[in-house]
């Protein structure tokens, strides 16, 4: 199977909250043709939406790890922090060489920034 493209739906009790904090904090270009909570990640979607059966934060939040990757690590996790991003991981070096800092949403999902050696290539 080859899928053209891939979505992440996260439910959540207060889906307002997410889709602000995925908007406002962490940047992502909203995608209301697909869906009000939905925004564009490559040619992939994040779609925060509300479910009748997800309660408080998340009780797990290594199982489902959503992956950003940029090409200035420092850049971003100063931009997240300065809009109140709480981070639980800072710039965590790798054996393959790249870094990564890992964040929580406001519903307690993990976010990770990973920047490459090949992202960190790109850099202008």
């Amino acid at each position: 199977m080859i899928l053209p493209s891939l979505s992440l739906n996260l439910g959540s009790e207060r889906p307002e909250r997410l889709i602000a904090f995925y908007r406002d904090v962490v940047g992502l270009m909203p995608a209301p043709e697909m869906a009000p909570g939905a925004f564009v990640l490559g040619q992939s979607y994040l779609i925060v939406s509300g479910h009748d059966e997800v309660r408080g934060p998340a009780t797990d939040a290594r199982r489902c790890l959503i992956n950003f990757v940029v090409d200035d690590l420092d850049a971003e996790q100063a931009r997240l922090e300065a809009g109140g991003a709480a981070f639980i991981r800072s710039k965590g070096a790798e054996p393959w060489g790249g870094r990564i800092s890992t964040f929580a949403d406001p519903d307690g999902n993990y976010c990770q920034l990973i920047e490459t050696p090949e992202t960190r290539a790109l850099r202008p």
